[in-house]
């Protein structure tokens, strides 16, 4: 009788562990999948799941998961500027306060700018590597200005500018940041959207259907072929390093 105890008492522990492994691999495995199927599911709802960089579905995604209803989010955009060249842009949102244009930066390091200057610096191995790159605040206030040109209403609409730093970067030290200009790391993007929201009256659109056109119009534009080598072409132009002889 004791060894029969025993034997179920064996069993019992046994059924217990092979549940518990159970458990430990759907949680581990299959939740996982499936939280990657709803998060592309979502993506496509607004764009491509091969579009763009990593880091811009990231912020596609996380304007998604808080509610924003997918007409209004719009990634990978190209407009015509008035010199014949082109803007790129990686994200840009209808609100009812107005549109908020999102530049995404992947960087590693430290960063210091000043919101007035041509360039920024990144600081890597502890001060040891230095890199210069354009300020992103003149890089999307040119966006937004070529936005402004596209449409007679988005002269009275209010623009919103959003710097997205992702990587394992920190905003060691920045100064001069302009009014309606905000540089955010993706955990606290919520924290700007719900700023913007909170301070802001509406928006004066006299059309929205014709905004919402324009922007579909401009994401179209980004997936021509021409224009993105036409766009290439025109950043190499203005880097000008073709023309260094040394």
């Amino acid at each position: 009788k004791r060894i029969m105890e025993l034997v179920e008492k064996i069993t019992a522990h046994e059924d217990a562990i092979f549940w518990m492994a159970v458990c430990v691999v759907f949680l581990t495995v299959f939740i996982p999948i499936v939280k990657k199927i709803r998060n592309r599911r979502l993506i496509k709802s607004a764009t491509s799941p091969n579009r763009g960089t990593q880091s811009e579905r990231d912020l596609v995604l996380r304007l998604l998961k808080r509610g924003t209803p997918p007409v209004t989010v719009f990634h990978d955009l190209c407009i015509a500027k008035s010199n014949g060249k082109f803007s790129q842009i990686d994200v840009a949102m209808v609100t009812t306060e107005g549109i908020i244009v999102f530049e995404v930066k992947d960087f590693s390091g430290w960063i210091f700018g000043n919101g007035n200057h041509s360039h920024w610096t990144k600081v890597l191995a502890y001060g040891k590597r230095k890199y210069r790159f354009y300020n992103p605040i003149r890089q999307n206030r040119s966006h937004i200005a070529a936005l402004k040109t596209q449409l007679q209403q988005f002269k009275n609409i209010p623009f919103f500018s959003v710097i997205v730093f992702y990587g394992d970067c920190e905003l060691k030290e920045i100064n001069y940041i302009p009014e309606g200009t905000y540089l955010v790391k993706p955990h606290r993007l919520n924290e700007v959207l719900n700023q913007i929201k909170k301070n802001n009256d509406p928006a004066p659109y006299t059309d929205k259907h014709e905004v919402i056109r324009f922007f579909e119009k401009a994401v179209e534009y980004g997936e021509n072929m021409n224009v993105q080598e036409k766009h290439v072409e025109d950043i190499k132009d203005l880097v000008g390093k073709h023309r260094i002889y040394d």
